[in-house]
């Protein structure tokens, strides 16, 4: 095995559109943590938005920042405290460091912990860098059937476990999910893994209804047929759209329940419709427990991740990849943080 050097390449958002690599010192693990040469960086949403606006809600960049949160790699150094033989082992990093003392740790909701430290949430640095640090428990094992893309893709399937997890999905149920863009891809193929019988993709776009369709997912369009009659036992929204979000809740049976996972900032919702109705209309913030169900369902072969990789690049050309996010043609977009640039990055659609 190589010695791990002394300092390492970082993409790094300095302001709005503003980008830079840099060099710098390589991170030494505390006790209780791993040092992880960096393999794939899903790009997420919320890494384009911060790129192209500099904030998301309260969360504003105002100092340097590295991007990405979606990632895996294999651990190349260890803390004082963690075995040893676990160098050389290939993981998934949930990119999370909660206190693990509060009310909400110590009651198993560590993802409302209010001093949590999330990989590229400012100010706390993420994964587009050779290498990176975690504490040992949220570096997962992946077998070898696992590809490292996959394994930086446990990160967005863990969003669906929990959008499926929170809406109680259970073996005979209907469910309806407005977007047919990567998360609502995989919160599909989740619904379905719970026992879903009939998962809806809602999507007004042709291209994304026909990506979503050869993931064995049932397509409609919204624009020009109701989904009012669906009487869905779950709602997903991965959208982020107000009317699409309001179409679901009104497709949703009378004690079903509505999980909003997208980002709008405001919806008109109707009291009174949700109160006679037995709506329960909750939401999502990351996720509990979610990796070793994310590997289990890719062990099986009951989620597929692979094919929902679009595009490759180096650590040289983040900005291309944050720059061309919203393109159709791209699923998931994967940085390779050691490898400088790659030729061509389009690597293929859907499967």
């Amino acid at each position: 095995m190589s010695e791990t050097p002394s300092t390492m390449t970082v993409s790094v958002l300095r302001g709005v559109k503003d980008l830079v690599l840099e060099e710098r010192p390589v991170p030494v693990p505390d006790r209780d943590q791993v040092l992880i040469r960096v393999a794939s960086v899903g790009v997420c949403g919320s890494d384009v938005h911060y790129y192209e606006h500099g904030r998301i809600g309260p969360y504003i960049v105002e100092s340097p920042l590295i991007l990405g949160h979606e990632a895996s790699g294999t651990i190349v150094a260890v803390g004082a405290d963690v075995d040893p033989a676990r160098i050389g082992q290939r993981v998934a990093i949930e990119p999370q460091r909660p206190c693990r003392t509060c009310d909400f740790c110590r009651s198993g909701a560590y993802n409302l912990c209010p001093q949590m430290e999330f990989y590229a949430t400012p100010p706390i640095d993420g994964a587009f860098a050779e290498y990176v640090l975690i504490q040992d428990d949220f570096a997962y094992d992946i077998p070898d059937s696992i590809s490292d893309h996959a394994a930086a893709l446990i990160e967005p399937l863990s969003v669906g476990i929990a959008a499926a997890q929170k809406g109680g999905v259970k073996v005979g149920d209907t469910v309806l999910i407005a977007g047919g863009g990567p998360i609502g891809i995989i919160a599909g193929q989740v619904a379905r893994a719970f026992g879903a019988v009939d998962v809806v993709i809602a999507d007004i776009n042709p291209a994304r209804r026909e990506l979503a369709a050869t993931y064995g997912l049932r397509t409609v369009d919204p624009a020009a047929e109701s989904t009012a009659d669906l009487d869905a036992h779950v709602f997903i929204d991965a959208s982020g759209a107000t009317p699409a979000i309001v179409n679901g809740i009104r497709s949703t049976r009378s004690g079903g329940t509505v999980v909003l996972v997208g980002s709008a900032e405001e919806i008109p919702l109707s009291v009174p419709e949700v109160a006679m109705r037995e709506l329960n209309v909750t939401g999502t913030f990351r996720y509990t427990g979610t990796w070793p169900i994310g590997r289990a369902l890719l062990e099986s072969g009951q989620v597929e991740l692979d094919s929902l990789v679009t595009h490759l690049y180096g650590i040289e050309q983040v900005e291309e990849a944050l720059s061309g996010d919203g393109a159709i043609d791209s699923l998931k977009r994967i940085v390779l943080p050691g490898v400088r640039s790659v030729a061509v990055p389009a690597v293929g659609g859907a499967a």
